[in-house]
C-alpha cells in the first residue's frame, strides 16, 4: 500500500498529469492522420523521454499510445479511412453507421469501447501479468502458426456476398505479401529485377491505398452526401445512451477486451490482428451475423474495444521478462534502460514505484482520452462538413506524407497509388477487402512460423499434439465451417428474397 500510495504522489502531480495530458492529446491527433502511425508518434517522443524522470516519460509515451489507440476511429468512422492499421475492422461498420446517419453514436461507442478495452486490459496486467507472460512463453512456431491460421479463417466470414470472390481476395492478398526475400534463405521471390521489391510491399502504403485513396476514388466520382451538423440528433450522443448500448453488448465488450489482451501479450502480433480477429468472432457469436457491415454497434465495439486492450496485453511480457510484445512497449523498453532500469522478473521487487506509476498512468490515460474525445466530438464531425474540393486533396496529401515517412522512399507512394486503384477496382467488382488486408497481413507469419517449426522438427503431428497448437488449429478449422455455412445461410437468404419480389 506504501508503495502504491508513492505511485500516486509521483503522477498526481500537475506536471506529470500534464505531460500525460500532451501526449494523449498528439496521440489522438497522430491516430486520426492516415498514414501516421502511433510507432511514429510513441518514436518522436523518445528522445523527449530521455530528459525526464522514467516515470515522466514512460507516462508520456503511455499518454501517445493510449490516444492514438483511440484517435484511429474518428476518421475510420466519419471517412471510411483507418486512421491507424489497428481501425481497419472498425471501418467496417463505423463508417456505414455515419452514412445512416449516426455520426455521434458512431464515435461515442468507440470512444467508450476504446476507453472500457483499455481498462479492462489494465485490471488484467495488474492482476495477472506474471500468469500471462508465463503462458505467452509457451508460444512457439508451432502455436504461432495455428494462430496465423485461425486469424486465417476469418477470410470465410468476412467475405461478405461472395464467398468465392473472398477466398480469391485472400489468395491475391497472400500472393502480394509473398513478393521480396525469403524470410529464412533471403533469396529473392518475385522482385523482377526491381530492388525496391526485396523489401516486399510495406503494409502501411498498402493499407493506406486500400482503404484511403480507393475510399477517396469512389468520393470523387459519388461524392457523399454531407452530414447536417447543426442536427443535434446527429452530433449529440447523451452517456447515459452509450452506457445503455454497452451494457446491453456487455458480453461482446467483456470478450472483445479479454481477446485484445491475449493477442496483445503475443509479440508480433498486435492491435492490428487483436482488431480484425475480435471483429470476426463477435460477428460468429452474434444473433444477427448479417447486420455486420452495415452499420451495427457490436461491430464498432468489438474492434475498439480490441485494439485498445492489446496495450496492456503488450505491457506485460516487457515488465515481466523485458520482451517487448510490439514495437511501441520495445521502445518504452528502450527508455528505461538508458534510465538504468531493468525489466524482468526483479523488477516489481527492485522498482515497485515505477510499476506502479505505469500502471496509474495506463488508467490517466484512458479517462484523458476519453474526456479529451468527448469534448472534441463537435469538431470531429465538422469534418464532414468540409467540401469535396478542399478535403480530397488534404487528405491525399497526408496519405502521400504517410506512406513517404515510413522508409523516406518514393517507391512507397506509388505503392500507395497502385494498391489504391486495385482497392477501387474491389470494391466496384464487388470483391471484399478484408479478406485481401488478411491475406497481406498474416500470410508471412503463417509461412514464416510454419517454416521455422518444421526446420526445428520435421514431426508434422507437433502442430496437434502440442496443446495449445492443437486447440487454435481445431478453432481454425470450426471458424472456417462455421463461416462458410453462414455464407452459404445468407444466399439462401438473399435467394428467397428475390423470389417474394419477383
Amino acid at each position: 500500500m506504501e508503495n502504491i500510495l508513492l505511485s500516486f504522489e509521483n503522477i498526481l502531480n500537475f506536471h506529470t498529469l500534464l505531460i500525460l495530458l500532451i501526449g494523449v492529446t498528439a496521440g489522438i491527433i497522430i491516430g486520426s492522420i492516415p498514414g501516421f502511425t502511433i510507432t511514429m508518434g510513441v518514436a518522436l517522443t523518445l528522445p523527449f523521454s530521455f530528459g525526464m524522470a522514467p516515470v515522466d516519460g514512460i507516462a508520456l509515451m503511455m499518454g501517445v499510445q493510449v490516444g492514438g489507440s483511440s484517435g484511429g476511429l474518428i476518421t475510420a468512422c466519419l471517412l471510411g479511412i483507418p486512421g491507424t492499421p489497428s481501425a481497419m475492422a472498425t471501418t467496417f461498420d463505423g463508417y456505414p453507421m455515419v452514412k445512416n446517419g449516426e455520426p455521434g453514436r458512431a464515435l461515442a461507442l468507440g470512444l467508450w469501447s476504446s476507453f472500457v478495452g483499455t481498462v479492462i486490459s489494465g485490471i488484467i496486467l495488474i492482476f495477472m501479468a506474471p500468469l500471462l507472460a508465463e503462458w505467452a512463453l509457451e508460444f512457439g512456431p508451432w502455436e504461432m502458426f495455428a494462430l496465423m491460421l485461425f486469424g486465417i479463417s476469418a477470410i470465410a466470414s468476412l467475405s461478405e456476398g461472395s464467398l468465392i470472390k473472398g477466398l480469391i481476395a485472400g489468395t491475391v492478398g497472400i500472393m502480394f505479401a509473398l513478393v521480396g526475400s525469403d524470410p529464412l534463405m533471403g533469396t529473392q521471390r518475385f522482385t523482377f529485377g526491381f530492388s525496391e521489391l526485396l523489401a516486399g510491399f510495406n503494409f502501411l502504403p498498402v493499407l493506406i491505398g486500400l482503404f484511403a485513396f480507393s475510399q477517396l476514388l469512389g468520393d470523387i466520382k459519388n461524392p457523399p452526401k454531407a452530414l447536417n451538423v447543426g442536427d443535434q440528433t446527429n452530433v449529440a450522443y447523451p452517456v447515459f445512451k452509450v452506457i445503455r448500448d454497452m451494457w446491453k453488448s456487455k458480453l461482446n465488450v467483456i470478450r472483445s477486451s479479454l481477446i485484445g489482451t491475449l493477442v496483445g501479450i503475443l509479440p508480433a502480433a498486435g492491435g492490428s490482428i487483436a482488431n480484425i480477429l475480435s471483429y470476426d468472432i463477435a460477428k460468429k457469436f452474434s444473433k444477427k451475423p448479417e447486420s455486420f457491415g452495415k452499420g451495427t454497434q457490436d461491430g464498432v465495439i468489438a474492434a475498439e474495444s480490441a485494439n485498445n486492450s492489446s496495450i496492456g496485453g503488450a505491457l506485460v511480457p516487457m515488465l515481466a521478462f523485458g520482451i517487448p510484445g510490439d514495437a511501441v512497449t520495445a521502445m518504452m523498453l528502450g527508455a528505461l534502460l538508458i534510465h538504468g532500469i531493468q525489466p524482468g522478473p526483479l523488477l516489481m521487487q527492485n522498482q515497485p514505484v515505477l510499476v506502479y506509476g505505469i500502471f496509474i498512468s495506463l488508467f490517466l490515460a484512458a479517462f484523458l482520452m476519453l474526456i479529451v474525445q468527448s469534448f472534441g466530438i463537435k469538431v470531429f464531425l465538422k469534418i464532414n462538413q468540409i467540401p469535396q474540393h478542399y478535403l480530397v486533396p488534404v487528405i491525399l496529401l497526408l496519405c502521400v506524407l504517410g506512406s513517404f515517412a515510413v522508409n523516406n522512399r518514393i517507391f512507397d507512394v506509388w505503392v500507395l497509388l497502385i494498391f489504391g486503384l486495385i482497392g477501387y477496382w474491389m470494391k466496384s467488382n464487388q470483391f471484399p477487402l478484408p479478406p485481401f488486408i488478411l491475406g497481406i497481413i498474416l500470410g508471412p507469419m503463417v509461412e514464416e512460423n510454419l517454416r521455422q517449426a518444421v526446420s526445428i522438427d520435421s514431426n508434422l503431428t507437433l502442430f496437434l499434439t502440442r496443446p495449445i497448437s492443437g486447440i487454435l488449429i481445431i478453432l481454425a478449422v470450426l471458424s472456417m465451417v462455421y463461416g462458410v455455412y453462414n455464407n452459404f445461410k445468407a444466399g439462401q437468404k438473399a435467394k428467397e428474397q428475390m423470389q417474394k419480389v419477383s
